[in-house]
């Protein structure tokens, strides 16, 4: 799909991308509400966003749990400038990741970028826990019944369905 940009001329092509996004220190649900409000800032129109689950950590257990949810979206920007804008918003936003799956005031994950495949050190794409993940698979579920990537082995609610992930994943009265 392409679109005029500002001058008139065309846009290369949009796609659409699937972010997650968690927190688990000090105000989660404002903290999720401004990492949405900044995406369209990043490149991201957003054009779906999940309710906001209350979610178990995974991993590392002794922390706070976590308020996760799901947007849709669509960008021209490149995957690995994309994952460079999140980083640097989990920045400014003041989220220090002090050990990998501790607490964090914001976390933004891309999850897929189209039906591509990515696989670099710095990107993969399909993310590559989140079929082992019911804090990501719920929501996206829940805005994205029908979505297959090519290489899974079915939508996104069988993913749900199918996993190892016992952890405790309750649907919020929040919304986004």
């Amino acid at each position: 799909m392409r679109r005029p940009g500002p001058d008139g001329h065309k846009m290369r092509g949009v796609t659409t991308v699937y972010l997650s996004l968690g927190s688990n220190i000090g105000n989660r649900e404002e903290h999720l509400r401004a990492a949405v409000a900044a995406l369209p800032a990043l490149g991201v129109r957003v054009t779906r966003k999940s309710s906001i689950y209350e979610t178990e950590p995974v991993d590392y257990l002794k922390q706070d749990w976590f308020f996760n949810c799901v947007v849709e979206g669509e960008t021209d920007v490149e995957p690995a400038k994309l994952l460079g804008r999140l980083r640097r918003l989990e920045t400014q936003m003041g989220s220090k990741k002090e050990f990998p799956k501790g607490p964090r005031l914001i976390d933004l994950d891309i999850l897929l970028y189209g039906e591509q495949t990515i696989d670099a050190p710095e990107l993969t794409v399909p993310h590559p826990s989140m079929h082992q993940r019911r804090f990501v698979l719920a929501p996206l579920a829940e805005i994205a019944p029908t979505l297959h990537h090519p290489g899974w082995s079915g939508p996104a609610p069988d993913l749900l369905v199918a996993t190892d992930d016992r952890s405790q994943v309750k649907l919020s009265h929040l919304k986004l």
